[in-house]
């Protein structure tokens, strides 16, 4: 189809008109009272009425195909011609005499006869559509935010994402509404993807929404046509009669079911919805990713027997079947025929322009030149179709302008039979090809033939593509304006030829769209798509961005409709200072393509000469890239290791700093800039990872000397060079003289093993000097050079045997290599330069064949004869059968003949050691048994060994698990058969060739191995998964055993994987000493590292524990890896670990000490919770966990808020210090929170200084809120002590009372006091009140801390002092009082203001500001602080000091001070209540100012806030005030809500509601949530269903939804709602269909509140088929439990279901622990026997431990409920089966 360009989305938004309702076209020309389709096929006719018409029917039929002509009218029949027909028929050739027409009207109006009506032929156009226009579109393009539709006509009109369905809509509104809008921006592309939602080629209906222009200033724009598929709109005019069988309706998915979808056809009938079967879903059935607001056109094929549910089809095989039915015949009115249905239509008239028809007698419709398949086939209409014959056509637009109600149509094959346009351009792709891919757009068609002519319409052309015409509108055939077009003469007459290009193809009217405009086929480019990346291009400078920053880039017309961009690093080749000088809108200008986005219709362009004038092929495909090709390319970043290098069409390379240049360069900023353009050449290129390395140094500048030394250098010769560089694999060498670097590997330093290359690397230094360097091989191209020094290669190149050239190889020569490859199939041997050669495995030695990697490494000198050439391939083959060279250090063996002769040969046949070869069967004697092996001798000198893995062949032989090898005695001979030769470094042995100077055989004394004629060598490559293996101990570590499967095959068994016995796995040492034999399961095997992993615990095979294999309350052994402060981290198996926390660490809290593990160290954990879709596993050590549930608790495991109960008095550990209080974990899934005001009864002035996280705490619950799943609770000392007495406070001290206390501060002038056990009550004792004598200092008597005892002397309740004296004199009296009384009541006094006037002796205490001492006026104002009656801290006369020029924004909340106003801000907010305080009079302000002395004294404020916290918020004013410093409390905000329903001001607290919300951050997601359960409480309390609904929705759009519906569920529980409970039940679970709790919840709902047991039992079923097989077990235990534990459940049934469960698990003895509390419970005494007695059955196998366990409980509950002979018959089977496993432990020692 043409370029589709549209408005931005926001733009359409803004200048859509509001929607109105589409004008419903007129049902029927009867009257109302009449129905135009009488149900019941009743008629408005009587019977001789239709008589008459059907015989005057026939009679017209038959005059009419005999004479050709029109019937004559009779009596009863309309005249219908009018003007409009007569117009018509002069339009189309078939005009009559203007005297007829008079006379005929005349002649009607005389007769009292209606004027007959014409039906006017039209097509659909754009001012015939209006707003609620119904027409049928096919999606030609899926954009981003909207979808094109082809229209009838060559119109296309937009759906923007909003009007696609309501489901959308909601998904757009809510993500609107976001936040962040870039995270909106990003989560917008997935949950909408329209992509696949929709498909292009796919048929929908649409409605139109509006027509406008785009046309600025009126100008002329373009036309843009707004749509909306939203089945609510397109199906307006359907009501549930007008359903019926073949009719077409727009359907949205509502969800997506196993067996179909579940439809929403936006009826006004809310309870009519749609079904669509899998069977019937057609094209859409493979679509995996189907989602849920997609939108389908389908037909109607039934509905049940209520007509509630209707059946639909998308099978576009049955919907395109009209052969057999599939169109509309019948329907209750005409608002059933819409665009998209198939109806059989009457052909009432023929002419050149159309078609016209009835469709059921009374409704006209009309198909034109177009869809009438005129313009397509080429045939002449009146041919084609007959009037009066029918014809099935589909319906493709209305016209609601019309006054009569009139249907568009078409006749074309691909829209009746419901399929896609296709071409037929040859045989084969006939039905398959679509059109634009035989014919692509843009493209220019030399020769188009006229074919039929439109005189006010245009061409329609024959293009050369068979079934396919194209259509040249009358404004697309030439640059100058044409008025009308001539068929038969004229240059564009029928038969013309002319020259066209392709704009554009309708998929729906099946044309393609051309133009014969000069202009237009001259234009280069039509669309983004034509535009070719490495293109250059001409164009025009349209626009100059400018920002603060200058010209940022240009924007140049390409073509009509094609721009692209010049980013500014792409102006020049250098950076342009003022770029406003160098470029002009409309300046002319060359670029060059760099990438585009057809998508986006984005353009990127560059101007850079260097880039335009290139003649080099632009790298736009890294497939078609090579090393060593060059190009340029422009840095686009700069980093401190190179750069990154741009080209075309998003291909990249990196440019390494070492590469930038020949010099040395430390900062390529310095040098490079972002933008420059470089030439540069590719190093190497990863297609399929799209990575390339590319190097700026130039080729030439290689020097040419360098260049003519690198030529000359050939592979097999000699150089010399020096030491220039060490790296990990080698080293860098400068040959001399020509400068050029070299490397040289590790590997090829010396002969022999890797570990002397090794040594030898140490001891090379930088600047040493190496001769006789072997050039191996060279690469011209990336200047590379490989050398050796291995002194066979030297010594082999020197004698000719190191081959330089295919020419040197002959056959049978002996020639020396090395290693270059190792297959599974054969050696690959690399000599000089590229020539190579290959071993194939038949062709090395036996021994060797039978070793991992044949025995070889790479790098490795090998030694071989050539055995055979092919010439024509240049390729040969080698052998090392018949070789003797060595494969290490390349020295030959000696023959057999100069081996040394056995002395004193164990087996006489031997004489000497050339008879000891692979597989020989021999004797050996015994030296020594050792844990892990035998050693033996062969003969006098000759040693060998036999691993304990070579010894037995079955299981049963072994007869001493932990010391096999204890039945071999020293000095016996045994028979054994040599394998090879032992290496104790790599843990293998070696072929017989590796002899070394005291040589050990590698033995085996296996039976089956001696029998066998060839040997079978065990490599870890033959080893497989979940195989098992008897194994041998090799070494012991702290978390693993090391074992051996055969002498040269080793594996890991972790210690978890050994037992599960805790025991056993913290002494591996003991239980599995050295050389002890185990059986063990392969679990792993890792081929290129080497690696084997097995584990030894019974019934485990396969791959290590997961966490599907895991289950709650299992106990397994498990490994610390990590312990840090607050966790230990501990490993289960090789795939997953879990912490195990502080609360989960001991039964008494205070013992939880991570500190006292220690890494690697094996604990026994239970698994304590998992979560397997976030794969996190919570652990416990709690002994009474891990070990016995019997064991004493102190602290007890909390599992859910249920075990919790207000006043229980609970520890905890801090989990996490807020500024409104502390989180203490009291298990670790209860979290309690501790307000500020709960953490101590003194008053805190930095109370965080006294908590930090992981502290253990003591406190008392003190509220638990089960809905909201909160815990509040105290650490107030008065909450957990009964004996607790209150501090001592100001008010309770008396004048001469005396107390203990502890000095302060000491000043020159006294010391400042502080009483014991008060809440920081001080005073002073001024130095006149310390001593009898006079003139004491206080610096030299008292010192702070010092414990003083004192009498109060005198106090001061006005300003809050207390005078103390510590005189000897004042304690003469022994009726003294040392301490306070206790019944001194606390008052709570409010401190007035001071009286500055006043003036106090110095025996009275200390003043706040008193001038008469001028050595105390300083240190008093710094130093008094007291409390007032409620224990809140005043504070500081330093603190509280305000200098003089405050005025009156000083007054204390004592006096009724407002907030304080700062910088013009009021603190208060407009609270209401404070508006009273506000209006103090003048004069009492003005008498507060007024008071003004020498000096202004701080004035000491009371903080009401306490009063709050004991009495609760009064009033509004209240709530306020402690939201200021609460704003994110939400229960102080529920509780202001409730506060105002009280009052009844409902509306007042939703607005409450609603400003919590906003006030509350997205932080706090559990207060938030807790402010929307409680709206949801005030609507469902005090609102309506509406109301309720609408906050539901809400709550559901920023809540975890199923969250959200288990809440609203709760709240209709409670009120006794419990029908609404059960729907909403259903609702939830079709959304959340993998939480099995929701299973439960609602069963439990069904069988203890609905009294359902049957529907309860039906969940169960549900419930399996939807969750994960992990969740079975422990969900149908829990309904096995509800079946006992319900009033409506049946005992019997509930066995039943555990019988089920315990055939499968018998293993699980915490089913059996279940099922004997609840049978307990049921108080059946021979059910409970019975159950013990099969849990105790022999069969069961249970553990010592575990057996006792249940005799002990049988025992137990005999004594309580059963009698003496039931306890009797426990203790004879206990006993018995302790003799059982006594009489089993026997058998087994």
């Amino acid at each position: 189809m043409a370029p589709i360009k549209r408005k931005s989305i926001g733009k359409a938004e803004d200048a859509r008109p509001p929607k109105k309702p589409r004008a419903a076209a007129p049902a029927s020309s009867i009257p109302k009272e009449e129905p135009a389709f009488p149900r019941g096929g009743a008629s408005v006719l009587t019977p001789l009425e239709h008589k008459q018409i059907q015989i005057q029917a026939k009679q017209d039929v038959l005059f009419e195909q005999t004479t050709g002509q029109k019937a004559p009218k009779k009596d009863f029949e309309d005249d219908e011609e009018d003007e409009e027909n007569v117009a018509s028929e002069k339009v189309n050739g078939n005009a009559k005499s203007k005297g007829k027409s008079k006379s005929r009207k005349k002649k009607a109006k005389a007769g009292g006869l209606p004027q007959e009506k014409h039906v006017r032929i039209e097509g659909l156009s754009y001012k015939r559509l209006a707003p609620g226009s119904l027409v049928l579109g096919q999606i030609a393009q899926i954009n981003r935010y909207d979808i094109a539709l082809s229209l009838p006509n060559n119109l296309t009109g937009f759906v923007p994402i909003t009007e696609i369905s309501d489901v959308v809509s909601q998904k757009v509104e809510a993500l609107a509404g976001g936040d962040e809008e870039e995270e909106d921006a990003e989560r917008s592309d997935s949950f909408a993807d329209l992509g696949t939602m929709f498909y292009v080629g796919q048929y929908l209906r649409a409605a139109v929404l509006s027509t406008e222009t785009d046309g600025l200033g009126g100008t002329k724009g373009k036309r843009h046509i707004a749509l909306t598929i939203n089945p609510r709109q397109t199906n307006s005019p359907l009501s549930k009669s007008d359903l019926v069988v073949n009719s077409m309706v727009q359907a949205a998915i509502a969800s997506v079911e196993d067996h179909g979808w579940v439809m929403d056809l936006g009826l006004q009938e809310t309870g009519v919805k749609g079904f669509i079967s899998s069977k019937e879903l057609g094209s859409l059935g493979s679509r995996n990713n189907v989602e849920e607001g997609a939108v389908v056109l389908a037909m109607v094929t039934g509905s049940n027997a209520n007509g509630s549910i209707m059946k639909l089809s998308l099978d576009e095989g049955k919907i395109g079947n009209i052969k057999k039915g599939a169109y509309l015949a019948d329907a209750p009115s005409v608002n059933a025929f819409l665009p998209g249905t198939t109806v059989d239509c009457l052909v009432s008239e023929v002419t050149s322009a159309g078609v016209v028809g009835k469709v059921m007698g009374l409704l006209d419709v009309t198909a034109d030149l177009v869809h009438s398949g005129a313009a397509s086939s080429g045939k002449d209409l009146e041919k084609k179709y007959t009037v009066g014959s029918k014809v099935k056509a589909r319906i493709i637009c209305d016209f609601p302008m019309n006054e009569e109600k009139k249907l568009g149509i078409s006749l074309q094959d691909h829209l009746l039979y419901w399929r896609t346009k296709t071409s037929g351009a040859s045989t084969d792709l006939v039905h398959t090809v679509d059109p634009t891919e035989v014919l692509p757009l843009s493209t220019i068609v030399e020769k188009a033939t006229v074919v039929k002519v439109d005189a006010n319409g245009g061409l329609f052309m024959d293009l050369g593509i068979k079934g396919v015409r194209g259509f040249a509108h009358i404004s697309k055939i030439s640059d100058t304006k044409i008025e009308t077009l001539l068929e038969s003469e004229g240059p564009y007459k029928v038969g013309s030829s002319h020259k066209a290009r392709v704009i554009g193809y309708n998929a729906l009217d099946g044309l393609f769209i051309v133009s014969l405009n000069p202009t237009v086929i001259s234009q280069p480019f039509l669309r983004v798509e034509d535009v070719k990346v490495g293109q250059v291009v001409k164009g025009t400078i349209e626009k100059m961005i400018v920002s603060g920053e200058g010209v940022t880039g240009l924007v140049i017309t390409l073509a009509d409709g094609v721009s692209g961009m010049v980013n500014e690093t792409h102006f020049a080749d250098v950076k342009l200072q003022h770029p406003e000088r160098k470029f002009k809108e409309g300046m002319s200008v060359t670029a060059r393509v760099l990438s585009k986005n057809p998508e986006k219709r984005q353009i990127r362009l560059t101007l850079k000469k260097t880039l335009v004038n290139s003649d080099a092929e632009p790298w736009m495909n890294y497939q078609a890239l090579r090393p060593g090709m060059e190009s340029h390319g422009t840095l686009v970043k700069i980093l401190a290791n190179g750069a990154v290098v741009s080209f075309f069409a998003g291909v990249g390379a990196f440019l390494p700093v070492s590469e930038m240049s020949e010099s040395f360069i430390q900062n390529p900023a310095e040098h490079f800039r972002p933008g420059q353009v470089v030439k540069v050449r590719i190093l190497s290129v990863d297609a399929q990872a799209q990575r390339m390395t590319v190097s700026c140094k130039d080729a030439a500048s290689f020097g040419d000397d360098k260049q003519q030394a690198l030529t000359d250098l050939k592979p097999g010769t000699f150089v010399n060079g020096t030491v220039s560089e060490k790296t990990t694999t080698g080293l860098v060498v400068e040959l001399q003289p020509s400068n050029l670097k070299a490397t040289l590997s590790i590997d090829h330093l010396t002969d022999g093993s890797l570990a002397k290359s090794e040594n030898a690397f140490k001891k090379l230094r930088i600047g040493q000097t190496l001769d006789d360097l072997l050039v191996l091989r060279k690469d011209d191209i990336k200047r590379q050079i490989r050398l050796s020094s291995k002194p066979n290669l030297v010594k082999a190149t020197r004698n000719g045997a190191f081959l330089k050239a295919f020419e040197d190889a002959k056959e049978g020569i002996e020639v020396i290599g090395y290693v270059n490859n190792i297959t599974a199939t054969g050696v690959f041997v690399q000599f000089a330069g590229d020539l190579s050669a290959l071993i194939l495995k038949q062709h090395l030695t036996d021994d060797a064949q039978l070793l991992p990697d044949f025995g070889l490494r790479r790098d490795q000198t090998l030694a071989a004869r050539i055995l055979s050439i092919d010439f024509n391939q240049r390729r040969f083959l080698l052998t090392t059968r018949s070789i003797d060279q060595g494969t290490d250090g390349g020295e030959k063996t000696k023959n057999a003949s100069s081996d040394p002769v056995l002395s004193d040969p164990v087996d006489k046949s031997s004489t000497s050691q050339a008879d000891f070869v692979l597989g020989k069967i021999t004797k050996a004697r015994i030296n020594s048994v050792k844990d892990t092996q035998i050693n033996v001798q062969l003969a006098d000198g000759v040693q060998g060994r036999v691993d304990a893995s070579s010894v037995y062949d079955d299981w049963e032989d072994i007869k001493d698990k932990k010391h096999p090898l204890k039945k071999f005695q020293p000095k016996e001979e045994i028979k054994v058969r040599i394998l090879g030769m032992h290496d104790s470094r790599n843990h293998r042995f070696l072929p017989i060739t590796n002899r070394g100077k005291a040589p050990v055989f590698e033995l085996t004394a296996k039976q089956s191995d001696l029998d066998a004629d060839k040997l079978d060598i065990l490599t870890l490559d033959k080893v497989t998964v979940g195989t098992m293996w008897t194994v041998f101990v090799n070494n012991v570590t702290e978390d693993c055993l090391w074992v051996n499967l055969s002498p040269n095959v080793r594996g890991r068994i972790r210690a978890m994987d050994i037992s599960n016995e805790l025991s056993v796995v913290t002494d591996l040492a003991k239980h599995y000493p050295l050389g002890s034999a185990l059986q063990a399961t392969v679990s792993g095997v890792d081929l290129d590292n080497g690696r084997l992993d097995l584990t030894a615990k019974e019934g485990s095979s396969g791959p290590p524990l997961t966490l599907k294999d895991l289950s709650i309350g299992q106990v397994l052994p498990g490994r610390v890896t990590k312990v840090t402060d607050r966790q230990l981290l501990v490993q289960i198996s090789e795939q997953v670990s879990g912490p195990v926390h502080f609360v989960d660490m001991a039964d008494d809290y205070e013992k939880a000490n991570p500190w006292t593990y220690r890494k690697n160290q094996m604990v026994r954990i239970c698994i304590k919770d998992i979560d397997t879709p976030n794969k996190r596993i919570v652990l416990s050590t709690r002994p009474s966990k891990v070990l016995s549930s019997s064991l004493p608790v102190e602290d007890p495991d909390l599992d859910s808020l249920s075990q919790v109960k207000v006043n229980d008095v609970r520890r905890g550990f801090i989990k996490n210090v807020a500024d409104n209080g502390i989180f203490v974990a009291l298990s670790s899934s209860v979290t309690a929170f501790v307000r500020v005001a709960n953490l101590s009864d003194l008053y805190l002035k930095d109370w965080k200084a006294g908590f930090e996280v992981d502290q253990l705490v003591k406190g008392k619950i003190v509220a638990v809120d089960q809905a909201s799943g909160h815990v509040q609770m105290s650490l107030k000392q008065s909450h957990l002590d009964k004996d607790y007495k209150p501090p001592i406070t100001f008010n309770s001290v008396r004048k001469g009372q005396v107390v203990t206390g502890k000095v302060r501060k000491v000043e020159t002038f006294g010391v400042f006091i502080v009483i014991d056990n008060s809440a920081n009550v001080s005073g002073l004792c001024h130095k006149s009140n310390m001593a009898d004598r006079a003139a004491v200092d206080p610096t030299k008597l008292y010192e702070g801390g010092d414990v003083v005892k004192a009498k109060v002397l005198s106090i001061n309740q006005e300003k809050r002092q207390i005078s103390f004296g510590l005189k000897a004199s004042y304690f003469e009296s022994d009726g003294e009082a040392t301490a306070v009384d206790e019944d001194v009541v606390v008052g709570s006094d409010e401190s007035d203001e001071s009286d500055e006037s006043d003036s106090d002796d110095e025996d009275d205490g200390v003043m706040l500001g008193d001038e008469s001492d001028e050595d105390m006026k300083d240190s008093e104002m710094k130093d008094i602080q007291s409390i007032d009656g409620d224990g809140n801290i005043q504070q500081h006369a330093e603190e509280a000091e305000i200098s003089s020029h405050m005025g009156r924004a000083n007054v204390s909340l004592a006096t009724g001070g407002v907030g304080l106003s700062a910088g013009g801000s009021d603190f208060t907010g407009g609270i209401p209540g404070f508006d009273d305080v506000a209006n103090q009079s003048e004069s009492e302000a003005d008498s507060l100012t007024a008071r003004k002395k020498k000096r202004r004294r701080a004035e000491i404020k009371i903080d009401r806030t306490g009063d709050l916290d004991a009495n609760g918020p009064q009033s509004l004013a209240d709530f306020e005030r402690l939201l200021l410093g609460r704003p994110h409390d939400s229960v102080l905000w529920l509780s202001y809500m409730a506060f105002l329903v009280q009052l009844g001001e409902t509306d007042k607290a939703r607005e409450i509601g609603e400003r919590a919300l906003k006030t509350i951050p997205i932080s706090e997601q559990d207060e938030k949530f807790n402010i929307w359960v409680g709206m949801m409480n005030v609507e469902h309390t005090y609102g309506t269903e509406e109301s309720l609904d609408e906050v539901f929705m809400r709550a559901c759009q920023y809540n975890d939804s199923q969250t959200i519906h288990e809440r609203l569920i709760s709240i209709y529980i409670q009120s006794g709602q419990h029908r609404k409970a059960d729907d909403l039940y259903q609702a939830c679970l079709k959304k959340h269909k993998q939480d099995p709790e929701l299973y439960y919840n609602y069963g439990h709902f069904l069988m203890s509140t609905l009294k359902e047991p049957d529907r309860a039992r039906d969940i169960l079923p549900r419930a399996m088929q939807a969750l994960p097989a992990t969740t079975h077990l422990d969900l149908t235990k829990r309904f096995a439990l509800l079946e006992f534990h319900s009033p409506n459940g049946e005992a019997e049934r509930g066995r039943t279901i555990f019988e089920t469960i315990l055939s499968q698990w018998p293993k699980r003895l915490d089913l059996w622990n279940v099922l004997i509390d609840v049978e307990k419970k049921e108080g059946d005494k021979a059910v409970v026997r019975k159950v013990f007695e099969r849990v105790t059955d022999a069969k069961m196998k249970l553990k010592k431990k575990q057996a006792n366990f249940y005799f002990k409980q049988w025992y137990e509950y005999e004594e309580k409920e059963g009698d003496k002979k039931g306890v009797e018959r426990v203790k004879a089977l206990a006993a018995k089966d302790v003799q059982r496993r006594q009489e089993q432990q026997q058998q087994q020692s």
